[in-house]
């Protein structure tokens, strides 16, 4: 159990070390106006911090910096999160403002905004599209062998399938397919678009348009719809000092790249906001960084967001914006809904 006067010394050195990336030594933290002890008495409690794995004195410096204990102990016992400044609100208010946007524009944008009120990486998570229900389908030609098929869900999610047009294919027959399309697909959950073409919808096709078989076997040829992934600020990362060790930044953005690691960051099923700091992450490539992921619902979906920075993070304003966005998208997406 900590005394009160070592809680308030952490507290300076985490601050201050997130603030300025230098270690903190005990005559800084004995100018400060709210601290009353010596230095001599602060360096004895910096040993002692130390001696409990709370803080690691630097090879360049007398001073002392946060481990990732004494992160977590802050985070768990010491963080208050910061009141937004208002400015900050609208501008994430902004991306809402669009009453047309798609969910993915307006994820998109979320990602954009959070980078750059963070200067750190951020990662959203889009929902899981294929329990939505099929609300409107469209064919548009874009050359005489090829159209694509768009796809709108009844949670605004818009999907795009490029597909080979079969020869003698007139355009009466894509006027055609798509009233039946439309008419049998209506409010079918998007994971069931192939089963349900080749199935009732095969038959009915066959009686009304040429070529039904290689339309349907051309517009089912398609990868299923994954849940999406979208980045805002992914080089904020060379702009932190921890990561002017170019084999460092490399494995980052190596991970960043791959698209199963970053799934692994998320914990989509789980409410509220998760922090994991330094080494509590499992990939090496994560050693010098944290995580802050959050949920958001859209409909009957869930999403996610991660932000992504160094340990030296500043958690208080972070998970304060990542709260404000979170609960924002899912008020927009459930009043869409």
């Amino acid at each position: 159990m900590l005394t009160n006067r070592q809680l308030e010394i952490l507290q300076v050195i985490v601050d201050d070390f997130i603030t300025s990336a230098q270690p903190v030594g005990s005559r800084q933290i004995s100018k400060k106006k709210h601290i009353t002890y010596s230095p001599a008495t602060i360096r004895n409690e910096m040993a002692d911090l130390e001696e409990m794995g709370l803080l690691e004195k630097t090879h360049t410096s007398s001073g002392r910096v946060p481990s990732d204990k004494g992160y977590r102990f802050y985070v768990d016992h010491l963080l208050q999160p910061k009141r937004l400044l208002k400015e900050d609100m609208l501008q994430i208010q902004s991306v809402f403002t669009d009453q047309h946007a798609e969910v993915e524009q307006i994820i998109r944008k979320s990602a954009t905004i959070l980078s750059q009120l963070t200067s750190y990486t951020s990662i959203m998570l889009g929902p899981d599209v294929q329990s939505h229900r099929i609300k409107k389908i469209s064919i548009v030609s874009l050359t005489d062998d090829t159209a694509v098929a768009i796809i709108v869900t009844d949670q605004g999610h818009v999907e795009h399938r490029t597909f080979h047009v079969p020869e003698h294919f007139s355009a009466s027959d894509v006027e055609k397919a798509v009233n039946i399309l439309n008419e049998r697909l209506y409010n079918v959950p998007l994971e069931h678009f192939a089963q349900s073409l080749e199935t009732e919808v095969q038959r009915l096709l066959k009686q009304h348009i040429n070529a039904a078989e290689e339309f349907i076997a051309s517009l089912t040829h398609h990868e299923p719809s994954q849940t999406k992934l979208f980045y805002g600020g992914k080089t904020n990362m060379l702009r932190q000092p921890e990561f002017h060790d170019v084999n460092k930044l490399r494995m980052l953005m190596d991970m960043m790249e791959a698209r199963q690691q970053v799934y692994e960051l998320f914990q989509p099923n789980e409410a509220g906001i998760h922090i994991r700091i330094g080494s509590e992450n499992e990939q090496i490539a994560m050693e010098n960084c944290s995580v802050i992921t959050a949920t958001y619902q859209a409909g009957e979906s869930t999403g996610a967001i991660a932000i992504i920075g160094p340990t030296r993070m500043d958690y208080e304003r972070v998970i304060s914006l990542v709260d404000f966005v979170r609960r924002d998208l899912t008020r927009a997406f459930n009043k869409a809904k």
